[in-house]
């Protein structure tokens, strides 16, 4: 059963760009685990170089999927709206999560961003309840900011309307 009213506001497109070369620098760092084991351990204890090989297929797998197919379908399917009484995220890849928190239940509300995504002028909106957190991933920092400030706003006149 479909939930109606589903949230109509996107992630940022350039998401894709910085979920690439995040799973792409994974991959690399990965990617001298089992080269140093072909290339220096597997020599020094007469080890099969098999399993550095099966290793190496695994890491290239697994870059694939993290820096190409994963941003591609997660782009696709996050999925967020700011309402006066709640905030409305949906995600999810194959399992699909749909989540509302209402604005009472908001404590407090952030922004973070790595290197990563700061060089592609993109930050995480966290949004902090008494059980847990939940974020909006990849949203321009000026978005991030002006959600950041209407939320908070919304979540003060919930709080007084308690």
């Amino acid at each position: 059963m479909m939930l109606e009213n589903e949230p109509s506001e996107r992630i940022d497109s350039r998401a894709l760009k910085s979920w690439f070369v995040s799973g792409l620098l994974i991959g690399i760092i990965l990617f001298s685990i089992p080269a140093a084991y072909i290339f220096l351990i597997g020599p020094a204890w007469d080890l099969p170089r098999e399993w550095g090989w099966i290793g190496i297929a695994l890491v290239t797998v697994f870059t694939l999927w993290s820096a190409i197919i994963a941003p591609q379908l997660r782009i696709r399917f996050w999925r967020y709206e700011i309402r006066e009484n709640e905030v409305d995220i949906q995600n999810g890849i194959f399992i699909i999560r749909r989540t509302l928190i209402p604005m009472v239940r908001i404590q407090h509300v952030d922004t973070e961003h790595g290197p990563v995504m700061r060089f592609f002028g993109l930050a995480t909106l966290r949004i902090s309840t008494a059980a847990t957190d939940h974020y909006i991933p990849a949203l321009s920092r000026e978005k991030a900011a002006e959600l950041m400030g209407e939320i908070a706003a919304l979540a003060r006149v919930s709080d007084e309307d308690v």
